[in-house]
């Protein structure tokens, strides 16, 4: 009797701590999450754009399907130009996948080494970043280094740097997060100085080694290094919540078609981005898949093992909170959710 009654006590407040758990939970996301499926990934892209996404693009190539492509809300909201699948889009930090496929052919050809530390190649910083002599390649690849984020500065995205010595300055003598190697914190001053050692090695900007090693041998005409490169017609605008402008005209660096990052993604999933050796260098120092974040902009990029399948999702509403982050995920589970109903 004492037993029933202990399990029902545990059932109740269960229960009661779910209840409260709620209040702290945006409602949106309660909402996004318990909707009946809808049946096309087209009509998943249109309830996104009633959750306040702004607009919205998706990209899949499922084995033995054709590409499928869906769109929703709005290209430019100001000018009413509806979404557009081919639409240019920020990819933001997926593009440190282009960056470790670039490190990895530069470490098959031996021109750079995953074992060097930032003390061998930037010696300049031996003194203004702690563990400098400690710190290698591969640690930084794999967001290891304990090296302060330099996009972690206050109001950094209120008037975010330009170039890398005003983006370095941000972290330059702060103490370390951790000492090498003993934790994990995701951290863009890590690709910051991968991208500078890469331009030393190259004696060039790296994103013409990306272009000349990666895109044309995939033959990805819709991938840039920089708005300054593109028809600004072609870029999808971005919205951030409370602030009443587009911010399609700020830079921060790679953009790129859904389509153009879901056939990037296939090939380094399926390994023919690689030329023989590199893939198994790039095993031992990153993933697979990545997702992308700056004002305006939300992108991610998927592979599903069990459906053979890329997904590629783009978002144009940002939030502080990053309740759209999250929100975003749940709809990227309900695509995948589509997806493998649509299998059976």
């Amino acid at each position: 009797m004492q037993k029933k009654k202990s399990k029902r006590i545990i059932r109740i407040a269960l229960a009661i701590g779910t209840i409260i758990s709620l209040f702290f939970v945006p409602w949106l996301l309660v909402k996004a999450w318990i909707l009946p499926l809808p049946d096309t990934v087209q009509k998943q892209a249109d309830e996104a754009i009633g959750h306040g996404f702004d607009g919205m693009v998706v990209y899949i190539d499922q084995a033995g399907k054709p590409p499928m492509y869906a769109a929703s809300g709005w290209h430019d909201r100001e000018s009413k130009i509806p979404a557009k699948p081919q639409a240019l889009f920020k990819i933001a930090s997926i593009s440190k996948l282009y960056d470790v496929v670039a490190v990895t052919k530069l470490v098959s050809e031996g021109r750079i080494s995953l074992d060097k530390s930032i003390a061998d190649y930037l010696p300049e910083l031996v003194g203004r970043i702690e563990n400098a002599e400690k710190i290698t390649l591969s640690l930084m690849i794999q967001h290891r280094s304990g090296i302060p984020n330099f996009t972690d500065a206050p109001n950094f995205w209120a008037n975010p740097t330009g170039t890398y010595e005003e983006s370095l300055a941000l972290i330059l003598d702060k103490p370390a997060n951790f000492e090498p190697g003993e934790d994990y914190e995701y951290c863009n001053t890590n690709y910051l100085l991968i991208n500078k050692i890469m331009d030393d090695v190259l004696g060039y900007g790296n994103f013409q080694f990306i272009q000349e090693e990666i895109l044309r041998p995939l033959k990805l005409k819709h991938t840039f290094g920089s708005l300054s490169d593109v028809n600004m017609d072609e870029v999808m605008s971005g919205y951030h919540v409370g602030h009443p402008f587009d911010l399609k005209a700020d830079e921060h660096g790679m953009l790129a078609t859904a389509e153009d990052v879901g056939t990037f993604l296939r090939a380094l999933n399926d390994g023919s981005v690689f030329e023989p050796g590199e893939k198994e260098i790039y095993d031992s120092i990153y993933k697979y898949e990545h997702g992308g974040w700056v004002p305006g902009y939300q992108s991610f990029a998927k592979y599903d093992k069990d459906l053979d399948a890329v997904i590629i999702a783009f978002y144009s509403t940002t939030d502080s909170k990053l309740y759209n982050w999250n929100l975003s995920e749940i709809i990227n589970n309900r695509i995948v959710k589509i997806l493998k109903r649509q299998k059976l």
